[in-house]
This record gives C-alpha cells, sequence and structure tokens, in this order.
C-alpha cells in the first residue's frame, strides 16, 4: 500500500520509483558494510578486557568473510523464492540482534557464533549480488552508474560509521559503538518491510529506461532453480578460463582490502603510534575517495576495455600496499595512501561483472559471480586470519602488507589472459 502510494505521487512529479528502491538498497548495503568493518575499531579493546589475541580475534572474523562469501551463489535464489522484502528485512534484523547480543559476550566462542555465523550469514544476504539482482531487475538504462553507486555504499558505511564508531570507543567503551549501526540496521529494515517490492510491475511501472507498454518480464529462471543449482552453474562455469581468471584476481582482491586494511588497519596504525580515532578518520578519508572511485568506475566500465581497468586498479593498489609500511605513518604519508588506495578499493566490483556478464551471458552472470565474489571473501578471511597470525607471531603487520602488494601486481598482469569482451549495452 505504502510503496504503492508513494510511487504513484512520484510519477507525478517526474520521478521513477526505482530511486527509491536503489535508496533503500544503498542504505541497506551501507549498514551491512558498516557493520562488517566495525570490528576493525575493536581489535585492540577486545584483546585489552579478555586477553584474547590478535590471531584468535581474526579467525572469529575470518569465519564471517567466508560465510559472508559462500552464501552470495545461493542469495539470488533466496531473492526470488521469497522475495527482496523478506530476505533485506530478515539480514537486517538478524544482523542488528547479533551487534546487540555481541555487547554481552564474554566467552570466544560467543564471539565465533556471533561475528562469525550469524553477522557472516546476516550480511552475506545483503550482499554485492542484491546490488547486481537490483539492477537488472529496476534498470534497463544506468545499470553501470546505478551498480557503481550500490557497490561504493560499502565506502559511505566507513565514511559515516568507523571514525564515530571510534570516537564512542574512546569515550564510553567498546559497548556503546555497537548502538548507532545497530539503530539504523533497525530503521532500514522497517523501511524496507513498508517499500521494497520485488519488481516494477509489482506498483504498476517498468524499470527505468523501458518502454512505457513493456510487459511484465517473463519468470527468471532462478524462480525455478533448486539449491544445487548454483553448483551446477559452478562446475559449468569452472571449465572456463576467464572464470580461474576472474576468481583469482577477486581473491586477491579481498586479500588486498576487506581482509587485511579494512580489519587491521586500526590496529596497524596503533603499532606506530597513531589512536583509533584518526586511523578511523583516515579509513573514512578511503572511503570517501572509494566513493567516487567506484562510481567512475562504473561510468568507466560503460565505456573502456574492462581488462585495462582491472590492470590500473591492480596495479596502483599493489604499489601504495607496498608503499606503506615505509609512509612513516604521517598524515601527509596516510593522506596520499588514502587517496590512492582508496580510489580502486571497490572499483574493481563493477569492472568484474561487466567481465563476467560479457563472458556467461546475463542469465548466468549473476550466480557465476556470486561464486567469484566467493573467492574474494575466502581472500578477506585468508588475510583477516594472515595478518593478525604475522602480528602474533613477527610483531608487525608488514610481511602482509608486502604479500598482498605482490599478489596485487600478479592479479594487474593476468587480466590479460581474458580475452577482449565484445561491448554490450548496459
Amino acid at each position: 500500500m505504502y510503496a504503492q502510494s508513494l510511487s504513484t505521487w512520484l510519477e507525478r512529479r517526474g520521478i521513477h520509483f526505482s530511486w527509491v528502491i536503489v535508496a533503500i538498497t544503498f542504505l541497506t548495503m551501507l549498514t551491512s558494510s558498516a557493520a562488517l568493518g566495525l570490528p576493525g575499531v575493536l581489535l585492540q579493546p577486545l584483546s585489552t578486557e579478555f586477553g584474547w589475541s590478535n590471531d584468535q580475534i581474526s579467525s572469529a572474523v575470518a569465519v564471517r568473510y567466508v560465510l559472508f562469501g559462500f552464501i552470495g551463489p545461493f542469495a539470488a535464489i533466496f531473492m526470488e523464492r521469497f522475495g527482496l522484502r523478506k530476505v533485506i528485512t530478515i539480514a537486517l534484523v538478524l544482523v542488528a540482534a547479533c551487534l546487540v547480543l555481541s555487547t554481552m559476550m564474554t566467552e570466544l566462542w560467543q564471539m565465533f557464533l556471533l561475528w562469525g555465523l550469524l553477522l557472516g550469514t546476516g550480511t552475506g544476504l545483503t550482499a554485492l549480488v542484491l546490488g547486481a539482482v537490483v539492477a537488472n531487475r529496476w534498470f534497463e538504462k544506468r545499470r553501470g552508474l546505478v551498480l557503481g553507486l550500490l557497490t561504493a555504499s560499502s565506502a559511505t558505511g566507513q565514511l559515516i560509521f568507523l571514525p564515530f564508531g571510534a570516537w564512542l570507543i574512546q569515550n564510553y567503551g567498546w559497548r556503546m559503538s555497537v548502538i548507532p549501526v545497530f539503530l539504523c540496521c533497525a530503521l532500514v529494515a522497517v523501511m524496507a518491510f513498508l517499500l521494497i517490492r520485488d519488481r516494477p510491475h509489482d506498483v504498476g511501472t517498468v524499470a527505468y529506461g523501458a518502454a512505457p507498454d513493456s510487459p511484465p518480464p517473463p519468470l527468471p529462471a532462478t524462480a525455478q532453480m533448486t539449491m544445487m543449482e548454483p553448483f551446477r552453474v559452478l562446475l559449468s562455469a569452472s571449465r572456463n578460463r576467464t572464470f580461474w581468471v576472474l576468481a583469482g584476481t577477486f581473491f586477491i582482491c579481498g586479500l588486498s582490502t576487506s581482509g587485511l586494511i579494512q580489519t587491521h588497519f586500526v590496529s596497524l596504525c596503533g603499532d606506530y603510534g597513531m589512536a583509533a580515532i584518526p586511523a578511523a578518520s583516515v579509513l573514512a578519508m578511503m572511503g570517501a575517495f572509494d566513493f567516487i572511485g567506484t562510481i567512475l568506475s562504473g561510468w568507466l566500465s560503460d565505456r573502456y576495455d574492462n581488462r585495462k581497468l582491472l590492470f590500473w586498479y591492480y596495479g596502483l593498489r599493489g604499489l601504495s600496499l607496498i608503499w606503506l609500511p615505509h609512509s612513516e605513518f604521517t598524515l601527509y604519508g596516510l593522506s596520499l595512501f588514502a587517496m590512492f588506495y582508496g580510489l580502486d578499493w571497490f572499483a574493481t566490483v563493477p569492472v568484474t561483472v561487466k567481465l563476467a556478464g560479457a563472458e556467461f551471458g546475463k542469465e548466468r552472470a549473476g550466480m557465476v559471480f556470486g561464486w567469484i565474489f566467493t573467492a574474494h571473501q575466502i581472500g578477506g578471511a585468508v588475510a583477516a586470519y594472515g595478518a593478525g597470525l604475522s602480528r602474533t607471531i613477527l610483531m608487525a603487520y608488514t610481511p602482509a602488507l608486502y604479500a598482498a602488494g605482490i599478489a596485487c601486481l600478479f592479479a594487474a598482469v593476468i587480466v590479460f589472459m581474458i580475452k577482449k569482451p565484445v561491448k554490450v549495452a548496459t
């Protein structure tokens, strides 16, 4: 009722209801990203209060990354079977519950259960596959731009929440830092329940850019798929060299972003004498540059060879990671790192989605990208645990930074193993 009324009211003013769907999806992915990034500012407080080592805490984060990734290939089926509204609402409620319950945890196994299993499941349902589904269902034009915008929501989550979370930890304790994210999850869950609809025809309109008299689209293939279908798609895609190149480079993407910098950057800065608030502010600066870079990447992906774009993204990221230990962690040095690293943090996503779509076709692209994204999260899990282990055993993050930087340079080279795709309309 609310969605139909709002759609009619907006249509009279020349605004398409699809932008409401994009706005709520953006907020959904933003709050999920904030929940995922929050442990990055909690490593030291948890270690101080409970005596848990860096690698113990990181292992729980690694479990979350793995689950976050493995749910991706099945997310599209869940959204088709149960609807966008139910999936988004349940996911946000689950994340909110995990955050509140985490303020009462006292044992390491409880952190594995809450931050590993439940948070990984909740955020996995609202991962990048959600953005891809919304862009494909609600837009005939501007898909690349919309996908870039939704991907950039992950950076915005950091931009808004992490510095404030660090300030709350410093002044009121780590438990208070989860409250803003919890409240946002609850608010967005209500908005999603009231306004999210599955397809344009549910509110009497057509996809953005489609002809006004367009008939309802046929029932998608995912609506009739069993839970075994993602495995059949994986088996088929695994025979394709492009799949392994995209999965391998996305593994390196996760290794060098969420698992390493998002999880350990505040702790890394602490090793060089920088307090949590300015360190989280640098992360927010990266988020600001990434917001620009990811949207720009979506625009560029419609116009230039996507392989060359990935070459520059991975190459610049690799050089910035290798340089980071030599920045002396001054304001000038970290600002340079934030700019070069931040511009391509999530910029790889729209380009990788486009390459997957060109190679595997629109029908299978979402599920294939789900498996590619799984590789990304496995890479994040490896880096989350590996960097924590490096910090515990070697008392330094430098080996992990060098390893991730070299891996990015390797990824920049192997992207040219993908054959040049035929340009497709988006």
